[in-house]
Order: C-alpha cells, then sequence, then structure tokens
C-alpha cells in the first residue's frame, strides 16, 4: 500500500504522467461518451470520477482508469433499450445501473475474489474482446458514412448497405483523414503529441472547408461540476438492471486486471487485485451517483502514463482533475468536434482490442481452442457478453475437468495380481498371491475429485466377482470429500455384490471426510487396517 513518502516521492514524474494521459483520454473519453448515447459530458464526468478514485483507492498504482471500448458497448445497448421505453426516466436508470455495478465490482474486491477474475481461460478472454472490438467497429461504421448510430449491432448489419450507397463525402473524408492519422502517427512525434488528440485537432480544422451544416457535429456540451443523480427503479425490469449491472462489474473487473498485468510487466511491480476491484467499483459507483459512464483501468492510457514517467496514484488523480476541470468550464472548446472525427477515432479503439496476435494463429491451433474462441466471438457480438463468458467458461470447465479426470486415475492403481508389470510393492503382492486371485485391491495416491469416480467403477467391473476388495489410502495425504464420496460409491457397490471390503490406512486427523461420512462404519472397524502389512498378518475372512 502507497504511504504519504511514497506519494512524495515522484510528484514531478506522476504530473507529467498525468497530464500526458490527460491528453489521450480527453478525445477517448468525449468519443466514448458520445458513442454511448448519454452524451459527451458524461464521458468526461465518467474519465475524472471512476479516474479519480481507482487511482486513489485502487491496487495498481500506475494504472490509469477512464471509459473503455468493453464497458461502452453495455452502456450504449442500455441507454438505447432504457430510453425507447421510459424517455424521461432513461438516463436516470442507466446511471442507477451504472451505481449498482459499481457496488458489485467492490463486493468482489471485499470478497477477496479478485485472484479468480482473471483465471477466465485465454480464448474466452480472446473471444469475448474480439467481439468487443468488432461490435464497436460495426456501430461505428455508420456515423463514418455520416449517419446516426445504430443501437445493435444487427441494425447496423442491416443498415450498412444502404449507408454505404448513399453515404456522406464529407463525413467520410473527415472520418478517414481521423483514421489515417491514427494509422499514420507514429514514433517519436507519437510520443510527444498522442495520436488521438493529433487526429481530433486535425480533423476539426478540415471541416472548414466544407460548407456550415454538412457535418453533424458534438453540439452544446453543458459545464459544470457533476449533479447528484438520485437512484431510479423501476420493477418491471429490476432483473434486467441487476444483470446488466453484474455485466459491467465482471466485464470491469477483468478488463482493469488484465490491464493490472501490463502495468505490472512494464513497471516490475505486482499489484493487488482486490484492492483494485475495490478502487475501481467505488469509483463507478460514485460515477453513475453523479451522471458519468464507468470506467476501467485502460491499456493504452496506463502504458501512456508510464513512459510519461508515472508511477503512482498521483498520476492518476491529476489525469483525473484535468478532466474535471474540462467538464466543467472548457467544454465549449469542443463542441465543434465532427461525428465522423470521433467514429475514427473509436474504430482505431475496435481495432486494436482485436486479439489480433490469436488471430493470426487460428490456422496452427488446435481445434478446440480455435472452436471455442470463435464461438464465444460470435455469442459476444451476436448475444451478450455474460452469455459469451458464462458459456465459454463452462464449456472449459467441462473439457478441464475430462483432461483432469484421465490425469488423476494416474492416481489409481488397482490389480489382483496376475499381472505381474503392475505397479505393486512387494508386501502388496505377497497380499494378492496369499488370497490365490480372489482379492484385488485399489490403491490411491493422489486427489481423485468426483468425476473420477466412473472410470474407478469402470476399472473394478472385471473384478466384481473377486471375494475381497483392499482400498489403500495410505498414501493419499489429502482425502476430500469428492474422494470421499467416490470410495463411498464403490464400497456400496462392492458389498450389494457380497464382496469383503478391508480399508487400509485411514488416519482420522488427515482422512476427516472419510470419517465424517461414515464409511468405516459401513465396512466395519474390524476392517480398517492400518497398513498393508497389517493386512497381511490379519485372517483373511
Amino acid at each position: 500500500m502507497y504511504t504519504a513518502k511514497d506519494y512524495r516521492r515522484n510528484i514531478r514524474g506522476d504530473l507529467f504522467g498525468g497530464i500526458t494521459a490527460a491528453i489521450v483520454a480527453l478525445p477517448l473519453a468525449l468519443a466514448f461518451g458520445i458513442s454511448s448515447g448519454v452524451g459527451a459530458v458524461a464521458g468526461l464526468y465518467g474519465a475524472a470520477i471512476a479516474g479519480f478514485f481507482a487511482a486513489v483507492f485502487g491496487g495498481t498504482p500506475s494504472q490509469i482508469s477512464g471509459p473503455t471500448g468493453p464497458m461502452t458497448v453495455i452502456i450504449t445497448g442500455m441507454t438505447a433499450n432504457y430510453l425507447a421505453l421510459w424517455p424521461d426516466q432513461g438516463l436516470a436508470l442507466v446511471f442507477t445501473t451504472v451505481f449498482l455495478g459499481g457496488c458489485m465490482q467492490s463486493a468482489i474486491g471485499l470478497l477477496r475474489l479478485g485472484k479468480f477474475i482473471i483465471m477466465v481461460p485465454y480464448p474466452v478472454i480472446s473471444g469475448f474482446m474480439t467481439g468487443i472490438g468488432a461490435i464497436i467497429i460495426l456501430i461505428q461504421l455508420g456515423p463514418l458514412l455520416g449517419f446516426p448510430a445504430s443501437v445493435s449491432v444487427g441494425a447496423a448489419v442491416a443498415a450498412f448497405p444502404e449507408q454505404l450507397l448513399h453515404s456522406d463525402a464529407a463525413a467520410l473524408s473527415i472520418g478517414g483523414l481521423s483514421l489515417a492519422i491514427l494509422f499514420l502517427w507514429r514514433g517519436r512525434p507519437a510520443k510527444m503529441l498522442p495520436a488521438p488528440l493529433v487526429a481530433l485537432v486535425l480533423a476539426t480544422m478540415a471541416t472548414y472547408w466544407f460548407p456550415d451544416g454538412s457535418l453533424d457535429r458534438i453540439g452544446t456540451i453543458p459545464s459544470g461540476l457533476p449533479a447528484l443523480q438520485i437512484p431510479t427503479f423501476r420493477p418491471e425490469i429490476a432483473t434486467e438492471m441487476l444483470i446488466n449491472a453484474l455485466m459491467l462489474a465482471v466485464l470491469g473487473s477483468i478488463d482493469s486486471l488484465l490491464t493490472s498485468l501490463v502495468a505490472d510487466n512494464l513497471t516490475g511491480t505486482q499489484h493487488n487485485s482486490d484492492r483494485e476491484l475495490l478502487g475501481q467499483g467505488l469509483g463507478n459507483a460514485l460515477a453513475g451517483l453523479f451522471g458519468g459512464i464507468p470506467g476501467a483501468g485502460a491499456t493504452m492510457r496506463t502504458v501512456v502514463n508510464i513512459r510519461a514517467g508515472g508511477s503512482g496514484p498521483l498520476s492518476g488523480a491529476f489525469h483525473a482533475l484535468i478532466l474535471l476541470a474540462v467538464a466543467a468550464g472548457l467544454g465549449f472548446l469542443f463542441e465543434s468536434i465532427p461525428l465522423a472525427a470521433l467514429a475514427g477515432i473509436l474504430i482505431k479503439v475496435g481495432i486494436d482490442i482485436v486479439d489480433w496476435p490469436f488471430m493470426q494463429r487460428l490456422h496452427r491451433l488446435p481445434l478446440f481452442p480455435v472452436a471455442l474462441m470463435l464461438l464465444v466471438l460470435l455469442l459476444t457480438v451476436f448475444a451478450d457478453l455474460i452469455t459469451a463468458v458464462f458459456v465459454g467458461v463452462f464449456i472449459k470447465n467441462l473439457v478441464t475437468v475430462s483432461k483432469l479426470s484421465d490425469l488423476e486415475l494416474g492416481n489409481v492403481v488397482m490389480s489382483d495380481g496376475s499381472d505381474r508389470n503392475a505397479d505393486l510393492t512387494s508386501l502388496e503382492r505377497e497380499l494378492l498371491d496369499q488370497h490365490a486371485g480372489s482379492a484385488v485391491l485399489l490403491r490411491i495416491t493422489g486427489p481423485v475429485s468426483y468425476a473420477v469416480g466412473r472410470g474407478i467403477n469402470a476399472r473394478f467391473e472385471p473384478y466384481r466377482n473377486r471375494e475381497f476388495l483392499y482400498i489403500d489410502i495410505t498414501d493419499a495425504a489429502i482425502v476430500g470429500i469428492s474422494t470421499a464420496m467416490v470410495l463411498e460409491h464403490l464400497i456400496l457397490n462392492a458389498r450389494a455384490n457380497n464382496v469383503v471390503v478391508k480399508l487400509i490406512g485411514v488416519d482420522r486427523s488427515l482422512h476427516q471426510d472419510i470419517e465424517q461420512l461414515g464409511i468405516p462404519d459401513i465396512v466395519g472397524r474390524e476392517n480398517c487396517l492400518t497398513s498393508a502389512k497389517d493386512a497381511l498378518e490379519r485372517p483373511h475372512t
């Protein structure tokens, strides 16, 4: 955790980092605010409020937070839906959902679940990030061609052919110029002046070559400090609001923690996942209460901050205060920015979000991760993000459980002694030889999940007519409830076939679940043996 001494150590570097990050964040905040349907000033408020509190209370000192593409995709759909149903209350419902999402995100941090968020399998992350990039690109094609942004991907795809045939030359020229600058402005000049800012300035200047009224612009941006938005609820959409809030919380957490990993790699530090989510959630909750759109850790802005010398929370706080100053009284400077220029900036954001390294390797990767990634991509674009992530994680977990079951079967030895190559100790072989083929030994040496039970039962099937079953758990240092349930099922099946079951190596201090399930009582306490040697010396009854 940062101390007062840490805050003072790099004030100059944090100041330059914060200023540079604010310059990069300004056009993006405006663009995301416009794209969301809430308004440019909501983008500035969100960048300032979420950025400030995530920096001060978060767990990644050098991270810059603010509106991002993934979060804006969710807000855009929410805004269109709520405004269509309740024009007077729509924005209040959006801000209330943002507030709830922030509370959920803080709860994830308080419950110390941060480390689990980034355990989402990579093909799933790749699929939904690429899908988000595709959504941003498709929805911004309309404004690039001089038309209003579509409210959904389906509408954007359906309208695109007609929009292409009747595209506005002025908007396409300005949007194309913006895109060209973003792709070509590189190297040393880009370190001095960020490409999005250059694109915004030059594209706006270029609009003076076109007649007045020929281009749609941002228009009036209300100036002033953010005002409190009283939370508003509609019982008929309470479930939908909670689902949208959950999407914001989960996606914001994933987005932020992935950026935290990037910051760790650049600075050689180690972020605190739970504290980061607590700070991000607090920032988003307050953004919702004061009319801002939600944010997350922003990779490009974080990298710019670090390269400019920012290393502590002060850089994120400086960046946020600069944006708040713009929102408070300088909004009039940006009212003439053409929407086509913002569309070009957002399309470049969408292109950058796409996981191109993974896409370029699709033809060389195994079929399953490729199919999983493409499925999540399609669900992200044509269904919703929560469905995409949950379906992807569920399918991946099924396959993982299957593979782990195969590995866990390697911890199981089952033999009646007839196979001289079986992995048996001399005592175990002597024990089986004494029974002359009437006994079978099951030895467990490691963890076994319940999913392995079917495999163990299948191995036992050829021996079901034996008189004795020895189950040796001496070397199984930890026997959890899953292993205990597998053993119970096997023992009950064996006893149903009149097989005498003997349990070897039960230790009450290590095998508490076996004791609690009453397995020793099922086999009979007289059949609980301390070791293979003990079994060898006991009468075979």
